[in-house]
């Protein structure tokens, strides 16, 4: 019990720091369990330096604030960028391809910089201005309420937008892996956007860094093993070995070892 509660403060200063700020009923539900078990969790956590409560919600401190989208793009540097340089390596010039939201779809766009007259269908609007200054390019976003400060779209919306559209390509993360190989996402509607740009593309990519196997959220959405390609940075602990060689002649490791 106390390595649940454990792995829950640990989730909380997450998703805390991927958001700017969650109420104690978004946690509640992202999380399972219930208000009164997070208000408890939120208790232990703002005794610290890092949590405080503000306006209804459970923010970072003021010596800890960082724009979470920014943050989250910043971590694991060296990973990111090896996985989005053999992404982009397999995308030709001309090509059409579902980008999702998320930091390491990000990096791909921006090694994606010198390709030229790509059509890009993206509910991810950090995604869309960075493939934007090439003007050969052609860009397809959504409408609907931009959700800040991850500056996305998400919703029912989202998923009939990209179930209009065929790619040749789909590039997309997701927010974990289980030990059985499901992919995880906090809110539904992501699962069933990623399950459309997966099944309207002719290939599908997965780009995830190891710290994704083991993290857990509620939303569970298509096995590992239905995506085409997994790019990662590193192997993750040998308790993934089983979800590993279920997709043994598809992923690749790309991360320095040393």
């Amino acid at each position: 019990m106390a390595s649940k509660k454990i792995r829950r403060h640990e989730l909380i200063l997450e998703l805390v720091r991927e958001r700017g700020g969650v109420s104690v009923g978004s946690l509640s539900e992202m999380l399972g369990v219930s208000m009164q078990t997070i208000r408890r969790d939120v208790d232990v956590l703002c005794d610290g330096k890092t949590l405080r409560r503000a306006h209804g919600r459970i923010e970072l401190t003021a010596g800890h604030i960082n724009t979470p989208f920014d943050q989250r793009a910043g971590t694991n540097l060296m990973g990111k960028r090896a996985i989005a340089s053999v992404v982009a390596s397999q995308i030709p010039n001309g090509a059409t391809l579902f980008m999702s939201i998320g930091s390491t779809p990000l990096t791909v766009a921006r090694a994606l910089r010198y390709h030229k007259e790509l059509t890009v269908i993206t509910n991810n609007l950090s995604v869309a201005m960075a493939l934007s200054e090439e003007l050969s390019n052609r860009i397809i976003l959504p409408g609907g309420e931009l959700r800040l400060p991850d500056r996305d779209f998400v919703g029912e919306e989202v998923v009939s937008f990209f179930s209009r559209y065929r790619a040749e390509f789909a590039v997309f993360g997701t927010a974990g892996v289980a030990e059985d190989g499901r992919l995880l996402e906090f809110h539904e509607a992501e699962v069933r956007a990623s399950e459309a740009m997966r099944l309207n593309a002719q290939r599908s990519i997965l780009v995830i860094d190891g710290s994704k196997f083991g993290r857990l959220a509620p939303a569970a959405g298509a096995m590992i093993s239905d995506v085409s390609e997994v790019i990662c940075d590193v192997r993750p602990d040998p308790i993934f070995d089983p979800v590993v060689e279920s997709v043994a002649d598809r992923i690749s490791f790309v991360g320095r070892t040393e």
